[in-house]
């Protein structure tokens, strides 16, 4: 009975952080690029009351008896599905289209994060920053090869919304008309003269175990060495690859930047009500074996009386 009683104890415990987790993910159903949890349940050690024996030329073996113990959790898994696209037709609101994250740097402490939420804005340097003021990072200039793009000896660092350093063929006095980005997340400048020229380009990072990821509050992830970048490695002076065209949007993999747009959680409403309903069915379920336990043993210390 006491076997009975801990191991719907288990049960209770476990089920009600399913429900934290179901709860977690619909109190951020608005929340931008939200990637809803999953807890993964897995059985604890068994105990072995007797051992199964082989089978012989005389005799059939038998089977083992085994007595679980009660549930526990394996994970609570992150689902890097892909949430909605919506339009916002803000400039600096970036989308990502398929894989990938953006990469913020906190210019306090050097700290770099990968996020999915790029509802970003520029701040009064003309930097592109998250609402906790860290900086966008990609190739910070235009492209020094005479083709146009962009090679390893091209300075990485924070992404700028501003003139920067205008084609010589520019007016002098030539102002910014129309700032734009494209899907290979280029930021176009068109000057009042009608020069247009790249002057910098944002960049992508791909990961091979992204559930290694943990998750630090405000859209934000750290653990970025340890969910293993795809590349050269993570580190705060070179964030990406030495190879650029490997972290380009809409290349090697990586999807495409939505501007103007913004991804939603991907949390699914319905689903999680009806994970609820059977968490909490779970969740009775083994409270109903506690009380049943806590009864039998009332039962088994009333037979001395």
């Amino acid at each position: 009975m006491l076997r009975a009683l801990n191991t719907g104890v288990t049960g209770i415990r476990q089920y009600q952080t399913n429900l934290d987790t179901i709860g977690n993910n619909l109190a951020n159903v608005n929340t931008v690029g939200f990637k809803a949890g999953r807890v993964e349940f897995a059985d604890t050690l068994n105990q072995t009351l007797r051992a199964g024996t082989p089978d012989s030329a005389t005799r059939s073996g038998t089977s083992s008896v085994q007595v679980g113990n009660g549930v526990d959790i394996a994970s609570v898994r992150n689902l890097f599905t892909q949430g909605a696209v919506n339009q916002t037709g803000v400039t600096t609101d970036l989308a990502i289209s398929g894989e990938g994250f953006f990469i913020v740097k906190n210019i306090a402490t050097n700290e770099l994060f990968a996020t999915r939420a790029g509802d970003f804005r520029v701040d009064s340097n003309g930097f592109l920053v998250t609402d906790q003021g860290f900086r966008v990072q990609g190739f910070q200039d235009p492209p020094t090869a005479a083709d146009g793009l962009y090679t390893d000896a091209d300075a990485q660092g924070h992404i700028k919304f501003d003139k920067g350093t205008a084609p010589a063929a520019a007016a002098a006095d030539a102002g910014i008309s129309n700032i734009a980005l494209d899907g290979s997340g280029k930021i176009n400048i068109l000057l009042s003269d009608g020069t247009q020229y790249v002057r910098g380009q944002i960049l992508l990072q791909r990961f091979s175990n992204p559930n290694a990821l943990l998750k630090q509050g405000n859209n934000l992830y750290t653990g970025l060495t340890t969910a293993g970048p795809l590349g050269a490695g993570i580190t705060a002076a070179q964030p990406f690859d030495a190879t650029p065209t490997k972290n380009a949007p809409n290349s090697s993999g990586l999807g495409r930047i939505e501007s103007g747009a913004l991804e939603l959680s991907n949390v699914d409403i319905a689903r999680e009500f009806s994970n609820m309903i059977t968490t909490q069915r779970a969740f009775q379920a083994n409270a109903r074996v506690v009380t049943a336990s806590d009864t039998i043993l009332q039962e088994i210390v009333q037979l001395t009386r």
